[in-house]
């Protein structure tokens, strides 16, 4: 039997999580959870005023996120964060075992270009070297793949779907990492 994946769209700020997220979610056939809803509002606040958030203003926002994708374990879902670093992805996974990571990538300038082009957003593209800065690429142990973000939100999403049927799905629900190829 075909268990959906649950899947978590991540990404430095401008990859597109947010547009990719729900394209992939009904490509997929389940539901979407916008990553950014489940900050709080001091969280808002501070990346409104071009302040990074620390580790600890991260811990509610992952575990909310995290509450919402074991709830969909068996189900299938996509939901959106930047997951930046090792040890927030391990915490989504100790909510959710059976994540599966999209990994949006790009060059800085794309994602630069498309964040000064987005309208009403409140991360400010000055925050996008600490993001750059954070960032911590999947590991080899980690259930996930690489997505570049050249091309139409379509081109992306279509990438995507290829890339976690190739993972394949887990009877169990939750996703095996990568085997390295010989």
């Amino acid at each position: 039997m075909h268990t959906p994946h649950v899947v978590v769209v991540m990404g430095v700020a401008g990859t597109g999580k947010t547009t990719i997220g729900p394209l992939l979610a009904a490509q997929l056939g389940v539901p979407y959870a916008e990553g950014d809803d489940f900050h709080p509002q001091a969280n808002i606040a501070k990346m409104s005023a071009g302040t990074p958030l620390t580790d600890d203003d991260r811990w509610p926002w992952l575990d909310a996120i995290g509450s919402w994708a074991h709830g969909r374990a068996g189900l299938g879902g996509v939901a959106s964060s930047s997951a930046l670093k090792r040890s927030y992805r391990d915490r989504l996974r100790s909510a959710a075992p059976g994540i599966v990571f999209v990994h949006l990538t790009g060059s800085r300038e794309l994602i630069e270009g498309r964040m000064s082009q987005r309208q009403g957003h409140f991360m400010p593209t000055a925050l996008l070297d600490s993001q750059f800065a954070t960032l911590q690429p999947l590991g080899p142990d980690e259930a996930g793949v690489d997505v570049d973000v050249a091309g139409s939100p379509e081109d992306i999403t279509e990438r995507a779907v290829a890339a976690l049927r190739a993972l394949g799905p887990a009877a169990d629900g939750s996703a095996q990492p990568p085997q390295p190829s010989q």
